[in-house]
């Protein structure tokens, strides 16, 4: 890539004042060859590549972040979803894969390692039921481990089954951690309609399509889109909408730059820039204030839903424009603990649940980081998951729940998860029971638009 001087001075301003980063750098790696009948061979294979291959993706990424100035925040690892490699593996192994994975993420110095992982949308394997009764101790018991489970898709409808399992699985997870404040619920995603190639965690995992290894990036950039709209205070909204173009431009630029660059020094095709605005809890660097910006009082009220999807839609032609290498989920995310506004928001009252799954239907992912009081149901989560896996069913887009039970905490309490897990203040869930609905089990079927050949 030729970048111009006057890009070069562009991304010095946007790096000094307004939070532009490189949120991560992904390696991904296929384990599908670690697979073995004897646990111990199929243990010691998952540690020995994960540590070849990565061996030296922490220091290439801190030597191009140092050479070009641009921050890199976070260097993680995808691997193979770890049920497809199972076998006959009991769920005491399981776990101690998942000790294999941490211990190889601690030894390299990466912030997280994702892909324990299992993909059910239409029905479980043998494995795939090992990995999803280990998981809530597999996340309590690791520190760097992050999990995703596909229960979902338009192609194949969604698996009710499942649903329900991932509702008592995530409230284990939380009890499990408590001293935590369900902590092991920030490392598990639960998806519809995932993609092979996301760089972001907690749901990233190398797909089957991908190939050996290779290197993504996923930028940031919510301050850089946030300080253009601010110098156009009297933009019409065609202008907003091309004010946020011109920026998302820049962003994947500068973060295609920095990927090439890092999988070039480590011998590794390229795959692709993920241009998803991911809030942080620093200063301005926040989805809901681009919303605010654009003209609402507080993130949440009126008009909420079609000021972000004219951001998403401009984040993406944006980011188009800029890289034919564009993949990953792309566009906003809403994650409450990571974004002060969205937290400004709930605390006024304008942003309520509802509302935020109502937001999914036009951003990137889903209901994320989102604290709910420790008494919610396993039924209601699983509610919660169904009704998000059917947005995305029906409007054939990835949508996903990381949401986070706090055992003996109550709706309004404040709850610091640390990092940039950030601080989210506990919200209340509808008082009546979808039981009888989650329990009834069976598959919900794809829609009439999954027939599309």
């Amino acid at each position: 890539m030729k970048i111009a001087h006057n890009e070069m001075i562009e991304t010095i301003r946007m790096i000094q004042m307004e939070n532009l980063d490189i949120r991560t750098v992904t390696m991904g790696i296929s384990l599908h060859d670690c697979a073995d009948a004897d646990f111990a061979n199929l243990n010691q294979n998952i540690y020995n590549k994960i540590t070849r291959y990565a061996g030296e993706l922490k220091a290439v990424a801190e030597a191009v972040e140092r050479e070009y100035g641009i921050p890199i925040i976070n260097k993680r690892i995808s691997i193979t979803p770890i049920a497809e490699i199972l076998g006959n593996a009991s769920k005491e192994q399981a776990i101690e894969i998942a000790k294999t994975l941490d211990k190889a993420a601690i030894k390299l110095g990466v912030d997280f390692i994702g892909g324990y992982s299992a993909l059910v949308h239409k029905g479980m394997t043998k494995g795939d039921e090992t990995l999803l009764d280990a998981l809530p101790e597999a996340l309590s018991v690791t520190e760097r481990v992050c999990a995703s489970v596909s229960i979902g898709t338009t192609r194949a409808g969604i698996n009710m089954d499942a649903v329900a399992k991932m509702g008592m699985i995530i409230k284990e997870a939380a009890e499990r951690t408590k001293d935590q404040n369900g902590l092991a619920c920030a490392k598990l995603v639960v998806f519809c309609n995932p993609v092979e190639d996301n760089p972001f965690m907690a749901g990233a995992f190398h797909g089957t399509g991908e190939g050996e290894a290779v290197i993504n990036v996923g930028v940031s950039g919510p301050g850089v889109v946030l300080s253009a709209l601010k110098r156009h205070d009297d933009a019409n909204l065609s202008d907003i909408s091309e004010i946020i173009k011109k920026t998302a431009f820049k962003i994947t630029r500068a973060g295609e730059l920095i990927g090439r660059v890092v999988a070039e020094r480590l011998k590794l095709p390229f795959g692709i820039v993920d241009l998803s605005l991911a809030p942080t809890n620093a200063m301005n660097d926040s989805v809901a204030e681009i919303l605010e910006e654009i003209g609402l009082e507080r993130v949440g009220t009126h008009g909420t839903i079609a000021a972000l999807a004219l951001m998403n839609d401009a984040v993406k032609k944006g980011g188009a424009m800029a890289s034919s290498f564009v993949g990953g989920l792309s566009g906003a995310f809403i994650p409450v603990s990571e974004d002060n506004g969205m937290i400004r928001g709930i605390m006024d009252n304008s942003l309520t649940l509802p509302k935020l799954e109502a937001m999914t239907c036009v951003c990137s992912v889903g209901l994320d980081m989102i604290a709910l009081t420790g008494d919610v149901t396993p039924a209601t989560l699983s509610g919660i998951i169904a009704d998000e896996a059917a947005i995305g069913m029906i409007n054939k887009k990835t949508t996903a729940v990381r949401v986070i039970p706090v055992p003996g905490k109550g709706e309004g309490e404040m709850v610091e998860f640390g990092g940039l897990l950030g601080r989210a203040p506990v919200m209340g869930v509808n008082p009546y029971s979808s039981e009888k609905f989650i329990k009834r089990g069976g598959r919900i079927a794809a829609p009439l638009q999954a027939l599309i050949n």
